[in-house]
């Protein structure tokens, strides 16, 4: 019986034995490691670390944007009983600094020169590091390279060739594996305690109820920093799926056509820019391709209803299904490698309108929800109990109910052990045994959980009004010209936002219409461009409340950035920096409004 990550890896080299266990792209073109090889570099690594001096629950930095290394990394840590602590490689030389300090860590391995500068600049300040490994040559004195790390393993284990596994296998299910950082969207970041048994468990359940197999090629782009790709990175290699990572998220489209996988886990705003950009192509092509294309769909929409509702599909509506996909469907999947057997979207929640969308075209989207905390799969939907709008049922072990205020709580044995030197924080997120998401949700009539907004997102306004601005949010984000939007609101008499327009788009809009600019910041002052956007809102937006309607918008003239800390790696709006920082702008949206108080 498997109780460990490191016994799903012992499991795994034995059972799957295969030429390339995982795929990267170096010198314009995807090589392989195979099983075997990957196995030895894990083992190398996890003897020369243990050469250092280091063991049982030492804690280990790792910065690194998505490559072989990093899970092996991670693997040959936890194979010591070591604790791995990842760091977003997006974050900041201070974020940085502030992790490596909280959680004691006594080793930082790093990727290259970029991430190699941040540690430069902060080195002094890290009294409790030891060592510093690289993945490439050492970029400054006092750093050890991966290679020389495994040439260190490498003698170790010509002396002990059992040390690796033996130790491996004494660790127990409860023991530490990671402490993760959650992302601070709310404030000061808090580590996550999370033991083999946490994430082990989530794997257990998740492979339970979706279908992964050694036959599958999977594309890892999200951060391996974050959980959810974490997680199901551990997933793959116990089922023995054959991982490729993409370069970047820039290169996704193109690494989608050369790896051709058949599955991927991806957030929202990925599944937004495909459904923006097949929008805007349809909507500059000619009048008889846009007719077809929403013919295409409409007949899509109709066959998908009928699966979920595990009807029969008649003989006319094959036939039409048929046209419809190779006239429209099948040149967008091409896109996606022509492969794919289904996506999975977390993270954040994903428009209802984009799923349908995917799902006409034949590309299933399975939405999830989870929290750091919570290893961390909640809720799933499956190929068995798919509906949009939802976040699906809760995945085997795990129990959810609803509290009086709507807040969403759990139980099970992928919940964190608490967050890491905090007590007062650990204690305040569980009562009488049930971990408090912060989430508010309601399960429907056949158990399908629904998310609503962060709890201490929702806004109330002067009116009394409970307004939840993500729904809204994801509304004005499939509009063609609408980038990205925040809506204000709270304690105020009416709903506005804050528009990233798509410049693209826009840009195209203007010079259509002969508006003159000189820059983007000249373009979104014109009050042509103003009064348009204003429209596009409205549009997008037709079916709410009348108190969820947004009355007034600001323009920006940039994408939010992670190294401002306006967004979080994971693309989430850190909604407090983004209200402090526009503040002026946001006091003259309701100027007239104080004005008459």
């Amino acid at each position: 019986m498997i109780e460990t990550l490191n016994q799903v890896f012992l499991n795994t080299v034995k059972k799957y034995p295969k030429e390339n266990f995982v795929l990267y792209k170096e010198g314009g073109e995807y090589k392989g490691i195979s099983t075997q090889e990957f196995k030895n570099m894990v083992e190398e690594f996890s003897l020369g670390l243990r050469e250092l001096g280091l063991g049982k629950n030492d804690k280990i930095i790792l910065l690194s944007e998505n490559r072989p290394e990093w899970i092996i990394s991670d693997l040959a840590i936890l194979a010591f009983g070591g604790i791995t602590v990842p760091i977003y490689p997006t974050l900041t030389a201070e974020q940085i600094e502030y992790i490596i300090n909280d959680s004691d860590a006594k080793v930082v391995i790093f990727s290259n020169e970029i991430q190699g500068e941040k540690i430069k600049s902060i080195k002094d300040n890290l009294s409790k590091v030891e060592n510093f490994i690289s993945f490439i040559s050492p970029p400054f004195k006092g750093v050890l390279s991966f290679s020389q790390v495994r040439e260190m393993g490498k003698k170790r284990k010509e002396k002990e060739p059992d040390l690796f596994e033996k130790t491996a296998l004494a660790i127990k299910p409860n023991d530490l594996a990671t402490i993760i950082y959650t992302s601070g969207t709310t404030g000061i970041p808090k580590g996550v305690m999370l033991t083999h048994m946490n994430i082990l468990s989530n794997i257990l359940s998740v492979s339970e109820i979706i279908e992964f197999s050694d036959k599958d090629i999977v594309l890892s782009f999200l951060p391996l920093s974050h959980i959810l790709e974490r997680m199901v990175t551990h997933t793959y290699i116990y089922k023995g799926c054959t991982i490729a990572y993409a370069e970047s998220v820039e290169t996704v489209a193109e690494n989608l056509l050369e790896v051709k996988p058949n599955i991927m886990v991806s957030v929202p705003r990925v599944f937004e820019k495909i459904y923006a950009k097949v929008m805007d192509n349809v909507l500059s092509s000619s009048p008889l391709k846009r007719k077809i294309f929403f013919w295409a769909v409409k007949v899509g929409k109709k066959v998908g209803e009928k699966k979920l509702a595990k009807k029969p599909i008649g003989f006319f509506l094959k036939l039409k299904h048929k046209i419809a996909h190779k006239l429209v469907f099948s040149k967008i999947i091409e896109r996606t490698g022509g492969r794919v057997r289904f996506f999975v979207s977390g993270g954040a929640p994903l428009s209802k309108e984009i799923a349908e969308f995917f799902y006409a075209m034949g590309l299933v989207i399975l939405e999830g929800y989870g929290l750091t905390e919570t290893s961390p799969v909640i809720s799933v939907n499956t190929f068995e109990n798919l509906k949009f709008g939802t976040v699906g049922k809760p995945i085997p072990g795990v129990e959810v109910k609803i509290a009086s205020d709507g807040e969403i709580l759990v139980k099970g044995p992928n919940v964190m052990v608490g967050y890491y030197k905090k007590e007062a924080e650990t204690k305040e997120a569980f009562k009488d045994g049930w971990f408090h998401t912060g989430d508010i949700g309601y399960l429907d009539k056949d158990g399908f959980l629904v998310i609503t907004d962060r709890k201490k997102d929702i806004i109330v306004t002067s009116g009394g009004k409970n307004v939840a601005p993500q729904p809204i949010e994801n509304m004005l984000k499939a509009n063609p010209y609408i980038s990205n939007a925040v809506v204000i609101g709270n304690k105020r008499k009416f709903i506005s936002a804050l528009i990233i327009p798509n410049f693209e788009k826009l840009e195209e809009y203007a010079n259509f219409n002969n508006i003159k600019y000189k820059d983007r910041k000249d373009l979104i002052s014109k009050k042509e461009i103003k009064n348009f956007m204003q429209a596009e809102v409205d549009r997008a937006t037709e079916g709410l409340a009348p108190y969820e309607r947004i009355k007034k918008i600001v323009l920006l003239d940039r994408e939010f950035e992670i190294s401002k800390n306006e967004i979080t790696p994971t693309l989430k709006v850190k909604r407090n920096i983004i209200e402090e920082k526009y503040k002026d702008l946001i006091d003259e949206l309701y100027k007239e409004e104080n004005e008459e108080n």
